[in-house]
C-alpha cells in the first residue's frame, strides 16, 4: 500500500522481526524473550471469534520461550533465509494466522492508536484522555516502551483497524506450502533416489511406463506434524520458501461490502441515502464544507475496495497546499488496476478535490488539482462539481488539455455523473468500470 500509514507499519514489523531473529542467532535468550514476552493478548481490535467477551490469543510467556526455542532449531532462521513475520506460521508449532494478528497489533499498535484518533477526531468519536497504550514497539530504540494516549473507551480500550488491512483467510499456510511446494519438491527427491520403495510405475495404456511417487505415500512412510516437514525441507532447499513468497507476493484486496456485512450482521451502504446527501446540499461557498463531507461519504462507499484509507485536507508542501481528499490506490482489478496497467498512469494515490460553486469552473480550478500530483503521490484524480448548465463540454476540455499537456489526468465529476455511478454500483456489474474508462478516454 502506497500511503506513509503503510510504509510505517511495514518499518514497525521487519524492525521487530530482525532484532528476534538477530537474539536468536547470537542465541541471546534474554533478549528473545524481552522481545516475544511482550505479544501479550491484543483484545482491543475485537478481531478474533469470541462470541463473548473479546479473549485475545497473543504470546504469553510461555509461549514466547516456544517460539524463541523453536525459531533456535530451524536452519531457515539460522542461515537467515526467513525474515517476515507472517512466515513463523508456516514453521513455529503454536503459531497460526490468529496469533500473528495478535502479534501484528502489538507491534504496529502506535500506527493503529494514530488511525483510531484520526477516525474519532472525524466523526466526533469521544476519546479519554491518559490511557495506557499498551506495549508499542519503538523502532528508533528498538524497545517496547507505552504511553498515556486518548483513545475510545465505550466497554474498555478500543483500537479501530483500517478495513484494508484485514483479511479473514491468512496469506501465508502452512498446509498450502507442505502440499504445493514441500511434497512436490520430496516427490523429486524420492524419483532421483535409485532405491526409492515409494516409486511406482503407471499402468494406463496412455502413461504406461510412467514412474510418479504420491504425496500420501510420503507422509505416511514417516508421519510427523507437517511443520516438521516445512522446517526440514526448507533446511535442505532454501529456494522453496523464496518460491512460496514470490507465488504470494500478489496483493489481495480486502473483504468487500457484502463479506463485511455478511460478517459481522451490519447493513450494505445505502446507495440512495449516499447520494441523496450530495445532491441536497445547496451550492455556494457557504455550504462547501457540507458538500466536501457528504461527497467524501459517498466516494468512501462508492469506490471500495478500490480506494481505502481517504485523507481529508491533506496538507502538502509544508502546510503551504492543500488536497481535499486523498485515497489510497489497492485495487487488484477493475478501473483503479487498470490506470495502472493498461493505462499507464502513476495512480497509487487517487486525490480529489471538491468545487460546491454556483458559477461554471475557470482554469484555476484544474490548476489547483494538476499542482497537486506527483511521480510519488501519483498524477490522476477526480474534480467534484455541481454542473452549471451546459458546463460538461467546457469542462471535460480543460481536463483533456492537462492531459495532452502531462500535468495528469483529471475526471471531471458532476451530480449527474455521481448518480450514473451510483446506479452502475447498485447495479453490480460492470458498467461503473466502462462509464469510467470511456470519461478517462475522452482525455486522450
Amino acid at each position: 500500500m502506497e500511503s506513509d500509514w503503510a510504509r510505517e507499519c511495514v518499518s514497525l514489523l521487519q524492525d521487530f522481526y530482525g532484532e528476534v531473529l538477530a537474539a536468536v542467532r547470537a542465541s541471546d535468550e534474554r533478549r528473545g524473550m524481552y522481545l516475544l514476552g511482550r505479544l501479550g493478548e491484543s483484545n482491543e481490535a475485537h478481531l478474533g471469534l469470541s462470541s463473548a467477551q473479546a479473549r485475545g490469543s497473543g504470546v504469553a510467556i510461555g509461549l514466547a520461550s516456544d517460539i524463541y526455542n523453536a525459531l533456535g532449531m530451524s536452519t531457515a532462521v539460522i542461515s537467515g533465509i526467513l525474515s517476515e513475520v507472517q512466515e513463523t506460521v508456516l514453521f513455529v508449532e503454536g503459531i497460526g494466522h490468529d496469533r500473528v494478528s495478535d502479534m501484528t497489533i502489538n507491534i504496529i499498535r502506535r500506527q493503529l492508536i494514530k488511525f483510531t484518533q484520526e477516525v474519532c477526531k472525524y466523526y466526533g468519536i469521544p476519546m479519554v484522555p491518559q490511557v495506557d497504550s499498551g506495549w508499542m514497539w519503538d523502532r528508533r530504540t528498538q524497545t517496547w516502551v507505552t504511553e498515556h494516549v486518548e483513545l475510545p473507551m465505550p466497554n474498555g480500550k478500543l483500537l479501530l483497524v483500517p478495513l484494508s488491512v484485514v483479511r479473514k483467510s491468512p496469506t501465508f499456510d502452512p498446509g498450502d506450502y507442505l502440499s504445493h511446494f514441500v511434497l512436490p519438491y520430496l516427490q523429486d527427491v524420492e524419483l532421483g533416489s535409485a532405491g526409492s520403495t515409494l516409486v511406482r510405475t503407471r499402468r494406463s495404456k496412455r502413461l504406461k511406463g510412467e514412474r510418479y511417487v504420491t504425496k500420501k505415500s510420503i507422509l505416511e512412510r514417516d508421519p510427523k506434524p507437517r511443520k516438521r516437514w516445512n522446517n526440514e525441507a526448507t533446511d535442505e532447499k532454501p529456494e522453496l520458501l523464496e518460491d512460496y513468497r514470490n507465488a504470494k507476493e500478489r496483493a489481495t484486496e480486502p473483504p468487500g461490502h457484502e463479506e463485511v456485512a455478511s460478517a459481522l450482521g451490519t447493513p450494505l451502504p445505502n446507495w440512495d441515502a449516499l447520494l441523496a446527501h450530495v445532491l441536497a446540499v445547496p451550492a455556494g461557498r457557504e455550504h462547501a464544507d457540507d458538500y466536501h463531507r457528504a461527497v467524501q461519504h459517498l466516494l468512501n462507499a462508492l469506490f471500495y475496495p478500490w480506494l481505502d484509507l481517504p485523507k481529508r485536507e491533506l496538507k502538502i508542501h509544508g502546510g503551504r497546499k492543500r488536497i481535499d481528499i486523498v485515497y489510497v490506490n489497492q485495487a487488484q482489478h477493475g478501473f483503479f488496476q487498470w490506470l495502472h496497467t493498461a493505462g499507464g498512469v502513476p495512480a497509487g494515490q487517487v486525490v480529489i478535490e471538491c468545487k460546491n460553486y454556483t458559477q461554471p469552473l475557470k482554469n484555476e480550478e484544474f490548476d489547483q488539482l494538476t499542482g497537486r500530483f506527483s511521480p510519488n503521490r501519483g498524477k490522476f484524480g477526480f474534480l467534484c462539481y455541481r454542473g452549471a448548465a451546459g458546463e460538461k463540454v467546457a469542462v471535460t476540455q480543460r481536463c483533456r488539455d492537462a492531459a495532452l499537456d502531462d500535468r495528469g489526468f483529471i475526471i471531471a465529476l458532476d451530480d449527474d455523473d455521481l448518480s450514473i455511478l451510483v446506479e452502475a454500483r447498485k447495479a453490480d456489474g460492470p458498467e461503473m468500470f466502462d462509464y469510467l474508462i470511456m470519461r478517462f478516454r475522452e482525455l486522450i
